[in-house]
């Protein structure tokens, strides 16, 4: 059944923090893993997740500098992996699926934003790349263990997909570079894999969910120049934030913490979420909170399925022949 794009009145809120959502919940037993898990808003969401009682997988690109952040942490443990290279996702997904165990939880947390033009891959925008085709990929590669667990798969969008849709005739920005567009479409392609994948999944009993973390100051601003920030209000020329609307880190993990956990969100799945509630589905020209119409329409997440299958090589739903 197709879950409304509308709050739930989850009693949770943008204050919230992680361990708030995590109140009463004993996650003893199950085994998350969390792209990025070890800086930001990940590294907020891992501490989260295994003071709950699970064991947390960390894949990471900087595996040293992952180890040396998360390493202290009871129940944690890092591996190496790459998103923006396919042969570095595969890998991973090997050596984890080798071990044995089942995922009840996948939050597909890391990401960039705004970088300077970048191509990784086959030449691929390395935003879209990143941020969309390698979790792609390593969802599908997964897809075994993530089955047996019956659990959960959360997609870490952002409000920025309200800058761009699907750029269906020019995808890769082989006609000219804008970071912020680049960006925006990226954010768009978290929500409609997350929209896709549920319709997919739930008959095999895993549900998924993508949201808005809210505005926070992390690594994830580390393309952008301090100048582009004081002129965005975001933060005053001592690098101080101004903003009142931004959170803190452990507030802006909560939200993805709540998705991946929540007895209130049973049965359910397919949903954008922000501070901690469902979202309202807004239109085009609305200001503020709520979800776009483009990063929800299901015609358009299928059929950002089917390319990111064509382009990654990878698909554990394959189509009837």
């Amino acid at each position: 059944m197709t879950t409304p794009q509308q709050k739930i009145g989850s009693g949770f809120g943008a204050r919230s923090t992680a361990e708030d959502v995590l109140h009463g919940i004993d996650l003893s037993g199950k085994l998350a893993i969390v792209t990025g898990g070890y800086s930001g808003l990940g590294l907020e969401t891992t501490r989260a997740l295994a003071r709950a009682g699970a064991h947390v997988v960390v894949p990471a690109r900087r595996r040293d500098v992952a180890q040396e952040a998360v390493g202290a942490i009871s129940g944690v443990e890092v591996d190496e992996l790459d998103l923006a290279d396919l042969d570095s996702v595969h890998q991973f997904a090997e050596r984890f699926l080798d071990s044995g165990r089942d995922i009840e939880i996948v939050i597909n947390n890391a990401g960039i934003m705004a970088c300077p033009e970048t191509r990784v891959g086959f030449g691929w925008e390395a935003q879209f790349a990143t941020n969309h085709l390698g979790h792609y990929a390593l969802v599908n590669r997964l897809w075994p263990a993530i089955a047996r667990g019956r659990g959960r798969v959360v997609s870490v969008s952002s409000a920025g997909h309200r800058r761009s849709g699907i750029r269906w005739e020019d995808m890769q920005f082989e006609r000219g570079y804008d970071k912020w567009e680049a960006y925006g479409q990226a954010k768009t392609a978290n929500v409609l894999f997350a929209v896709h994948l549920d319709a997919l999944a739930r008959d095999a009993g895993v549900r998924a969910f993508s949201l808005h973390p809210g505005g926070i100051m992390t690594p994830l601003q580390r393309h952008l120049p301090r100048q582009e920030m004081v002129a965005a209000g975001w933060i005053d020329e001592e690098g101080n934030p101004l903003d009142p609307s931004f959170k803190t880190p452990e507030q802006g993990a909560a939200t993805q913490v709540w998705a991946a956990t929540s007895p209130q969100l049973e049965g359910m799945g397919g949903v954008y979420c922000e501070d901690c509630d469902i979202a309202e589905a807004v239109t085009d020209d609305t200001q503020g909170p709520g979800v776009r119409p483009h990063a929800i329409d299901p015609d358009q997440a299928a059929r950002l399925w089917t390319l990111s299958a064509e382009l990654t090589g990878v698909n554990a739903f394959p189509e009837p022949r």
